[in-house]
C-alpha cells in the first residue's frame, strides 16, 4: 500500500478510521517555516461536521506535532502530526463485515489485502484520514500565503443549485476562508442545505461540484507532459475518496466551442503579461502562465445510505441485501472543500520547491 505523494515536498498518510490514531508526515520542508497551531485548528474546523447536514460523528481532533518543529518553526526534518480517534462505534460494522457496501472499497480492499484489512468504518479508506491531510495542508497553506499565494474553494453546484462565479477574487477568498459551508451566495447556500436535509430525510445523499482557485503562482511553474500542473493536481485530487471528475478553466465545455471562443488573448498590464480571459485556468502547455489556477471537482454522493440496496456476502459468496446503519454524512461536498485546499497546497508547494528550491518556501 503506497501512501506517499510528492517529490521535493512529500506527504505520507497513515492510520485507520477506528484505530488509535491517524496521522501525517511532511518531508522535505525547508527549515524556518512558521507553524501556527491556530491555522491548523482553523483548517480542521472547516473540515469538521457542522449541524444537521453532516454526520453525527464529531471529533475534536486534538492534534499533536511530535517531530520536525522547534520553537514554532520547522527544523527541516520530517514533521509528524498525530490525531487521536476518540468517537468510535466499531460495533456498527460487525454485522456487515462481509457485506460489500455499494460505492465503498470493502470488496476491493478484501481482494487486495486478503482479509487482513481493518474493515471498521472503512479502515484506511475512510474519509476520517483526511483530517491528518488537512492538518498537514494547513502548514503548507500558511507557508504559501507568506509568499503571496492563496488557495480557496466554494460549492459551485449541488443538486442543480448554482453558486455565483468568483468576482473580486481576493475579497471572495477572504469571505470563504472561515465558512463551514463555503458558498458565496447566501440564498444559494440556504437552498443547498435544504436539499441536503431533504435527501437525508429520504435516507439518501447528494453530491456536488467544488470550484477551487489558486492565486499568486508565478508563470513558468510545472513541466510539459507527465508532470504538468494539471497532471499532478489531477493525480493528487483523484486520490481523495469521492472525487470522480476534474476540469480546468472552461473544461469540458470547450468541446462545444470554437478556438476563438476558448483561447485567452495575451495583453500587457502594468508591465506584466496577463491574459484577457482565463478560460484555460491559468495553465498553458502544462505550465502556469501567472493567471489564477482554476479548476472544478465532481464529488459523488456519499455512498453510505440507509436505503436497502443489493450486494454480496463475499465470505459466503452469495447475494444479499444491505441497508447501511451508523453515522454518515448526507453530503460531503462542503467538508471536502478543506481537503481539496490541503491537497492543492501540497501539489503547489512541491512544484514551487522543484522550480525554485526547497528553501524558497520559508519566510523572509
Amino acid at each position: 500500500m503506497k501512501n506517499t505523494f510528492g517529490t521535493s515536498v512529500a506527504l505520507t498518510l497513515f492510520g485507520e478510521s477506528h484505530g488509535e490514531m491517524i496521522g501525517a508526515v511532511l518531508d522535505g520542508l525547508a527549515p524556518g517555516i512558521a507553524v501556527e497551531e491556530a491555522a491548523i485548528e482553523a483548517a480542521l474546523q472547516k473540515r469538521r461536521p457542522q449541524g444537521a447536514v453532516s454526520t453525527a460523528r464529531r471529533e475534536q481532533d486534538p492534534f499533536r506535532i511530535v517531530s520536525g518543529v522547534f520553537n514554532g518553526k520547522t527544523t527541516g526534518t520530517p514533521l509528524c502530526i498525530l490525531i487521536p480517534n476518540e468517537n468510535k462505534k466499531s460495533r456498527d460494522y460487525e454485522a456487515t463485515r462481509f457485506l460489500a457496501r455499494p460505492g465503498h472499497a470493502d470488496y476491493t480492499a478484501n481482494e487486495k489485502y486478503h482479509g487482513f484489512q481493518d474493515y471498521r468504518g472503512g479502515g484506511h479508506f475512510s474519509g476520517r484520514i483526511t483530517a491528518a491531510l488537512v492538518a498537514a495542508g494547513a502548514i503548507l497553506q500558511s507557508a504559501l500565503r507568506e509568499k503571496g499565494i492563496r488557495i480557496g474553494s466554494h460549492v459551485k453546484a449541488l443538486h442543480g443549485i448554482l453558486d455565483r462565479e468568483f468576482s473580486d477574487i481576493e475579497a471572495d477568498l477572504d469571505r470563504l476562508a472561515p465558512m463551514p459551508f463555503p458558498v458565496l451566495d447566501a440564498a444559494a447556500a440556504e437552498k443547498m442545505q435544504e436539499a441536503i436535509l431533504t435527501a437525508k430525510a429520504e435516507c439518501d445523499s447528494l453530491g456536488g461540484i467544488l470550484e477551487c482557485i489558486v492565486t499568486g503562482v508565478p508563470a513558468g511553474v510545472g513541466e510539459p507532459w507527465f508532470d504538468s500542473v494539471e497532471s499532478l493536481l489531477s493525480h493528487a485530487l483523484f486520490s481523495v475518496g469521492g472525487v470522480k471528475g476534474i476540469e480546468f478553466g472552461t473544461g469540458f465545455d470547450m468541446a462545444n466551442r470554437k478556438g476563438s471562443e476558448v483561447n485567452d488573448d495575451f495583453r500587457m498590464e502594468n508591465g506584466k503579461v496577463i491574459t484577457a480571459t482565463n478560460r484555460n485556468g491559468g495553465i498553458n502547455g502544462g505550465i502556469t502562465n501567472g493567471m489564477p489556477i482554476l479548476f472544478r471537482l465532481a464529488v459523488k454522493p456519499t455512498p453510505s445510505i440507509a436505503k436497502q440496496q443489493q450486494t454480496v456476502d463475499f465470505s459466503a459468496m452469495e447475494n444479499a441485501d444491505i441497508a447501511i446503519e451508523g453515522r454518515h454524512d448526507p453530503c460531503i461536498v462542503h467538508r471536502a472543500a478543506a481537503v481539496a485546499e490541503a491537497v492543492t497546497a501540497l501539489v503547489i508547494a512541491d512544484l514551487l520547491a522543484q522550480r525554485f528550491g526547497t528553501d524558497w518556501l520559508k519566510g523572509a
